[in-house]
């Protein structure tokens, strides 16, 4: 849950700015996620366990 300020959450008092800067903040970083992950199996064969 977000932070409450009296009776509202923190969220519905932000800016439009504020809100799209956090939306791509969280897209970057899922983007980073995504390419770690990809990344750590791309020369892998299928089928096959990983080698350690």
């Amino acid at each position: 849950m977000t932070n409450r300020i009296g009776n509202k959450d923190e969220a519905q008092h932000r800016g439009y700015e504020e809100k799209k800067a956090i939306k791509r903040m969280n897209i970057a970083r899922e983007a980073v996620k995504q390419a770690e992950a990809k990344a750590k199996y791309r020369n892998q064969v299928k089928n096959q366990p990983a080698a350690a």
